[in-house]
């Protein structure tokens, strides 16, 4: 997945199409390729950019991937291809696969009960619902509370302590909450089994791997990393970390992630609503969210978003700070799902140097106040 071996005129059309790679920041970039030798219409890529940039106020940037090639990337100025990002809650996806990794090195699984890692912290007399709610669950968003613990505030008070006292009304696997404390939970049980904070246990099995250089991830004041939101990297980096589970966990050769695992994390697992045009009601999985067109995802608060679609080999990176976004997936179902062809498409001179143009000139709207969907 390297540029050494990328064949000349791709790496020129990098350069006459899109930034150079200077522009991209450090790490191993993924292969470049102008969109019509991918089997991508460059004008359809070219409605995207002038649609989203119309409509969602305001994206920070994207990258589309199509058979493993970078066929367009785009920042709206101030952002930079070098700049690392907030994932927001994106960052769930990657404690998902910390999860998975400790699950296949035998640390744990999934249907341990969450009170066995933490027998310092459990109430006096925990609840039935409590004692059975598993790591499972914790993944699931079907933890069986009906708000989320303020961990926040716990004070001196650990925050797996504040979590485990929240009340548990309904059991474990059968209610779905989104809830970001449960995700962090699930942090706290890796960090637990592995002696090591997500971010540094992550590092050498999928950051180094993946050439994501210098990612950053908040703690919790016992030295916990967030795991539900707080981790930084760059677009491109989304956009591997997409490649890498649209290969089944295979990259260059290594299984990085076990293809059982990508399989469940992905899948429906659980239902959570049945509205046909909502991406928010197509089931959950392990820390991802089925979408429609067959896609799956992980995406964050204001639009930060790693969209995988699997029946055309693509994947879409995008960073955001927008109010709405199921009008920027709408965007991307409405303008890049037509752009796709199953072959290669004659070359396209004159639609490369407008959409060149076009993601030349992007500059960030102001913004709307974001809210979590």
């Amino acid at each position: 997945m390297k540029l050494k071996g990328v064949p000349f005129l791709f790496r020129v059309s990098l350069l006459c199409l899109l930034a150079g790679p200077a522009a991209r920041g450090a790490g191993p970039a993924l292969p470049r390729s102008t969109p019509e030798a991918q089997g991508v219409s460059s004008a359809g890529i070219r409605a995207f950019v002038e649609t989203a940039d119309a409509k969602v106020h305001t994206l920070h940037s994207f990258m589309l991937v199509r058979h493993g090639q970078v066929v367009a990337e785009g920042w709206w100025a101030p952002e930079a291809a070098e700049k690392r990002h907030v994932l927001h809650s994106l960052s769930k996806s990657f404690t998902s696969t910390a999860v998975g990794l400790a699950i296949e090195s035998g640390k744990l699984s999934l249907d341990d009960e969450v009170l066995k890692f933490f027998p310092d912290d459990a109430p006096a007399n925990p609840s039935k619902n409590l004692k059975a709610m598993r790591v499972r669950d914790l993944l699931t968003m079907n933890a069986g509370q009906d708000a989320e613990a303020k961990i926040r505030d716990s004070g001196d008070q650990p925050w797996t302590r504040t979590f485990l006292a929240q009340p548990v009304p309904h059991k474990p696997g059968t209610h779905f909450m989104y809830n970001t404390p449960a995700t962090y939970m699930l942090s706290a049980i890796v960090q637990k089994v592995t002696g090591q904070p997500v971010l540094e246990y992550l590092r050498p099995r999928l950051f180094e791997p993946l050439g994501i250089e210098n990612p950053e991830w908040g703690a919790s004041p016992q030295g916990v990393n967030f795991g539900g939101y707080g981790l930084y990297v760059r677009t491109e980096d989304i956009a591997k970390f997409g490649q890498l589970y649209l290969q089944k966990g295979q990259w260059e050769g290594r299984q990085l992630v076990p293809t059982a695992w990508v399989a469940l994390a992905t899948s429906r697992q659980v239902g959570n609503g049945s509205n046909p045009q909502s991406d928010w009601e197509q089931g959950y999985g392990f820390q991802f969210w089925r979408c429609r067109h067959g896609a799956f995802r992980g995406d964050g608060m204001s639009g930060q978003f790693c969209v995988v679609l699997p029946e055309q080999d693509a994947v879409v990176a995008i960073t955001a700070d927008t109010s709405d976004m199921q009008a920027e997936l709408n965007v991307v179902w409405d303008q890049l799902l037509p752009a796709f062809h199953a072959a290669a498409l004659p070359p396209d001179a004159a639609g490369e140097a407008r959409l060149k143009t076009a993601l030349a000139g992007l500059k960030a709207h102001p913004a709307v106040k974001a809210v979590k969907p």
